[in-house]
């Protein structure tokens, strides 16, 4: 039996959704962009979510590749052979580059006065997220495939353009990370329920 798990469906709004993983006919089958967005959208804002770390970056990095998935979709139909391979790995790598360009300081003349307001993210308190969120993006990428999303070692491969050995050892080395994180979070919790 399958969990239900909270699935971000634009604005502030979340449902749950039990049918997790693979739509009921292949992705692959659709010829028309708008048929395949449909049938493939809930799960791709959930592997932008975990990408991301948070619902509102998630739905810009998934529109930012639809839209040029939309433009250039009888090439990716007829030549990738699984579109929804080509649009996870362009995810990826769309959220790499993010990453690369954002990390870098922006010195600006004034300070702004004031921040405005975030509203929380739900995951924010969840060790399992924070843990993933401190992962290296392709490790993340990894793990997401894997364990929310499913897919084989050969899949994850071909989403990714790695070898299957890239993912074993990626998905091994994040393992091992976020369960030493996990401990480390156990073990600060029961310090300070104890005090």
């Amino acid at each position: 039996m399958t969990a239900a798990a909270p699935v971000f469906t634009g604005g502030d709004t979340w449902v749950t959704s039990a049918g997790r993983g693979r739509a009921a006919t292949l992705p692959g089958e659709f010829t028309d962009f708008g048929d395949f967005v449909q049938a493939t959208l809930p799960g791709l804002l959930r592997y932008g979510h975990a990408l991301t770390g948070n619902p509102h970056d998630a739905a810009d990095l998934v529109q930012t590749v639809l839209e040029k998935m939309g433009s250039r979709w009888t090439y990716v139909h007829e030549k990738t052979g699984d579109p929804l391979a080509y649009v996870r790995r362009s995810m990826a790598n769309a959220h790499v580059s993010r990453w690369r360009r954002t990390r870098r300081e922006n010195l600006v003349a004034d300070l702004p006065d004031t921040s405005p307001h975030v509203p929380d993210d739900p995951f924010e308190h969840e060790p399992l997220w924070r843990a993933l969120r401190t992962l290296p993006p392709r490790q993340r990428a990894v793990m997401v495939l894997r364990y929310y999303e499913g897919l084989s070692e050969a899949e994850i491969a071909g989403a990714l353009g790695v070898t299957q050995g890239t993912v074993k050892s990626q998905a091994s080395k994040a393992i091992s990370s976020l369960r030493m994180k996990l401990t480390a979070a156990d073990i600060q919790g029961e310090g300070s329920d104890a005090g």
